[in-house]
């Protein structure tokens, strides 16, 4: 697990910011060969988005919790740029239409935790849709940073630009089920 800084991206190939491979040593990075191969992060985070990130080199791992199919809950904390209603919770819940896909798009979950910040749970992945969704219900994001995913908490310890193993039950616990 790493906890992500802004200012990263998650690519072994960045374009315009440092990528999160050269915040873990080398042999790391290194680790199982080629561009193809190696540690891969599990989903990506912009780069202007912190909090928890995993790294992998096990294939299954990685598609366990990736694949939209598992359902695997990521907990992100929204920082808004204006004042949020209760309703707009209730249509990120029921779900909104984002202009790629004519299909709304659900929330696992949403909570106002104040009025300018949100708790939103998702259980799929698209391209930027966090911010496409609250940009939906007429707001915008001034901050992201992801907490959680399934049951696994990114530890209040772990500084940003930090590192460290998961534990055995942590390893576990991501891959019993999305419990969180």
């Amino acid at each position: 697990m790493l906890h992500k800084p802004a200012g990263f991206e998650c690519s072994q190939r960045p374009s315009a910011h440092p990528s999160v491979y050269t915040l873990l040593p080398a042999p790391l990075r290194q680790r199982g060969g080629g561009a193809a191969a190696g540690v891969q992060a599990l989903g990506r985070l912009d780069q202007d988005t912190t909090g928890l990130l995993l790294l992998s080199d096990d294939g299954a791992f990685i598609h366990r919790l990736t694949s939209p199919k598992h359902h695997m809950p990521k907990v992100y904390e929204v920082a808004l740029r204006h004042p949020m209603e209760a309703g707009a919770c209730l249509r990120l819940l029921d779900g909104v239409v984002l202009d790629d896909d004519p299909r709304p798009v659900k929330a696992h979950d949403a909570r106002l935790m104040d009025e300018r910040h949100l708790r939103l749970v998702l259980t799929e992945g698209k391209y930027h849709q966090v911010k496409r969704m609250v940009a939906a219900v007429g707001n915008r994001v001034d901050g992201l940073h992801r907490s959680a995913i399934g049951a696994l908490q990114l530890p209040g310890d772990l500084v940003p630009g930090a590192w460290r193993w998961l534990t055995p039950d942590e390893v576990q616990g991501l891959r019993a089920s999305p419990a969180g």
